[in-house]
């Protein structure tokens, strides 16, 4: 097997991963991303004890303990070109030998749980609410740049959107992976279950106009009558299918969970957005340290 290189995998003077500034000893097993770097400090202040706060540019990690479950929360910034840096430099963290810059042969299985921000596309899924996410596919084109066998079950339903909202390929090639079932159910009927649409960018990728005009005027509200198989599309954002899609690939378990600050079928944004952000906060670190 061959080393891998110091231009592939950039370690700084300190040991540590080149973006995230982490050495493997600073990264637990259960780690939890969050897009906004000041999220970080609003998950660990519920830790009973920190042992490691670190930073580069964006990118935020607190490493603590809630009893005796350790846990890490990173910040990824916006989109899924950052979730690329960091879902890569998380598994190199836990499987590539930093000394010899080999892989190692006993696999660490990480659980990466994603706390979010995300816009409704269900009437009936209101502001405030929790989405944990079964599905994530994603029009941001990140997951075609590596090479991986699509399921029947995966060409399936991409075929079936495509069908449904007669997307345009000169757009993107969506892509479709699944969320680790183990950790969807450990979240109960408090969250609302289903496909998390990934977009790459806020204003024309979700539909908004501003000065610009769209290309494919109208896109977003045919998600809001897509199912298959019983899942519809209950929510978009900026990170899951990458989220998903590179953890699959790299053998982790991946979750993402949303808190609803707009609803874009009624127009509405939420009252206190800190309040509905605190709250899934509280509810999350209950079902992943029960």
């Amino acid at each position: 097997m061959p080393t891998i290189a110091e231009s592939e995998l950039i370690i700084n003077d300190r040991g540590a991963i080149y973006h995230l500034n982490l050495r493997p000893e600073e990264l637990a097993e259960t780690v939890i991303v969050v897009g906004d770097p000041e999220r970080v400090e609003k998950i660990s202040k519920h830790f009973d004890k920190i042992e490691h706060t670190l930073y580069h540019r964006e990118f935020i990690t607190h490493t603590g303990y809630i009893g005796n479950k350790r846990l890490s929360v990173v910040s990824t910034g916006i989109g899924p070109d950052n979730i690329d840096i960091v879902l890569n430099e998380l598994d190199a963290l836990a499987n590539i030998d930093f000394e010899t810059r080999l892989i190692k042969k006993e696999f660490k299985k990480l659980q990466i749980i994603r706390l979010g921000t995300s816009g409704s596309l269900q009437e009936n899924i209101p502001v405030d609410s929790l989405v944990a996410s079964s599905h994530g596919l994603g029009l941001d084109n990140l997951m075609n740049y590596y090479s991986y066998s699509k399921s029947s079950s995966q060409l399936a339903m991409i075929d079936a959107f495509l069908s449904h909202t007669q997307l345009n390929k000169d757009i993107t090639i969506p892509y479709v992976f699944e969320g680790s079932p183990q950790l969807l159910n450990k979240f109960g009927e408090e969250y609302f279950k289903g496909i998390t649409v990934t977009c790459p960018g806020f204003y024309g990728p979700q539909g908004r106009v501003l000065r610009l005009d769209l290309n494919s005027p109208g896109l977003i509200n045919k998600f809001t009558d897509f199912s298959f198989e019983n899942n519809r599309i209950t929510n978009f954002e900026m990170e899951t299918s990458a989220i998903y899609g590179l953890g699959k690939l790299l053998g982790h378990e991946c979750l993402s969970i949303n808190v609803i600050i707009a609803n874009r079928i009624v127009q509405q944004f939420s009252k206190d957005s800190n309040l509905a952000v605190e709250n899934m906060i509280k509810k999350s670190l209950e079902v992943l340290t029960a």
